[in-house]
C-alpha cells in the first residue's frame, strides 16, 4: 500500500539523515577496546554475589547424549524439549547459582523487560503462568525460570556454579569432550551452545579507574549489602551517599530513579558500573 507523505507533516528523507547523524555520533572506532577487562586487579566484578553456599562435589567423568551449556531461557528450552522428546539423558551446565541467564545477572533495582510477557515468555500453556503485567519486571522473570525448571524437573540434570572451559570433538570416539573447572570431562554426542554473547561484564577503559577508592560494583552484580533494598528499589543505604554511574543505556534509564530516589546526589555519566 504506497502512502502519501506530502499530506502529513513528515520529512522521511530529514528523518533518515537525522538518524544517520546520531548513529554516527555513537560509532568508536575503538570498538571492545574502549572496555577494561574484567581481570586481574577487576576480576571481583565477575564473582556471583547471589550465591548463598558454595557448590563443593566431585568431578564427574561420564558419557552422555546431550550438554546443553547455560542456563538461561534457550539452555532451559532446549532441556524442556528434550524431556519433551523422551530425552532423560543429558545435562545443563550453568556457572551461576541457579537458572536464568540474564535474568539470573541483572537484578538491579527497576530491571525489567521491554517485550510483552506473554510473547517473551516460553511454555506459558504448559505451565500454566500467567504473567501479572504486561511488560513483566525481572523479579518475576526470574520467578518463572523457577517454575519451568521444576515443571520440566531440570535441577535434576543441572550441573550449576560450573564453567565450561573447553569442548573438543574426538574423532576416534565420535563425541564432544567437555571441561569444566570442576575438574568435569564429559563425552557427549550432542552439544547444544544456549550461554549467550554477553555474559561478561565490561568496565569503561577510564584512565586512573584502577585508582578510584571508593565503592565500586557493575550494574549486573548489584551489591544490595551495600545500598539495601531489592530489585523493587528501597535503597535506603544510599540516603548520605553521592553516586555516579555510567552508562546512560536502558539499564542506566530503569536503576537512576531508584538511585535518585535514594542517594544523596546521583550523577549519571555518559559512556555500567557505580561509584561512591
Amino acid at each position: 500500500m504506497a502512502i502519501n507523505t506530502e499530506s502529513f507533516d513528515f520529512d522521511p528523507d530529514y528523518l533518515r539523515k537525522k538518524y544517520r547523524e546520531e548513529r554516527d555520533k555513537r560509532l568508536r572506532q575503538d570498538g571492545n577496546e574502549q572496555y577494561q577487562e574484567v581481570s586481574g586487579e577487576f576480576s571481583y566484578f565477575v564473582e556471583d554475589p547471589y550465591i548463598d553456599d558454595a557448590v563443593e562435589r566431585e568431578a564427574i567423568k561420564d558419557e552422555i547424549e546431550v550438554v546443553v551449556i547455560g542456563g538461561g531461557f534457550g539452555g532451559m528450552l532446549a532441556g524442556a524439549r528434550l524431556r519433551e522428546a523422551g530425552i532423560d539423558d543429558f545435562k545443563i551446565i550453568e556457572k551461576g547459582g541457579d537458572f536464568g541467564g540474564t535474568w539470573y545477572w541483572n537484578r538491579y533495582p527497576g530491571a525489567s523487560c521491554d517485550i510483552e510477557s506473554y510473547i517473551y515468555f516460553p511454555l506459558l500453556e504448559e505451565t500454566g503462568f500467567v504473567p501479572k503485567q504486561k511488560y513483566t519486571n525481572a523479579p518475576e522473570t526470574l520467578e518463572y525460570c523457577k517454575v519451568v525448571c521444576e515443571k520440566f524437573k531440570l535441577y535434576e540434570n543441572a550441573l550449576l556454579q560450573t564453567e565450561v572451559i573447553s569442548t573438543d570433538w574426538d574423532e576416534e570416539s565420535l563425541r564432544w569432550i567437555i571441561k569444566t573447572n570442576k575438574g568435569d570431562e564429559l563425552k557427549a554426542r550432542f552439544v547444544v551452545h544456549s550461554n549467550g554473547p554477553l555474559n561478561r561484564p565490561k568496565l569503561p577503559a577510564i584512565k586512573g579507574i584502577n585508582d578510584y577508592k571508593g565503592h565500586t560494583f557493575h550494574t549486573s552484580r548489584w551489591d544490595y549489602q551495600y545500598t539495601g533494598g531489592s530489585s523493587h528499589g528501597h535503597l535506603a543505604e544510599l540516603k548520605d551517599k553521592k553516586v555516579a554511574i555510567i552508562g546512560t543505556g536502558a539499564t542506566a534509564v530503569q536503576c537512576v530513579p531508584h538511585l535518585g530516589a535514594a542517594a544523596e546526589k546521583t550523577i549519571c555519566i555518559p559512556k555500567n558500573s557505580v561509584f561512591y
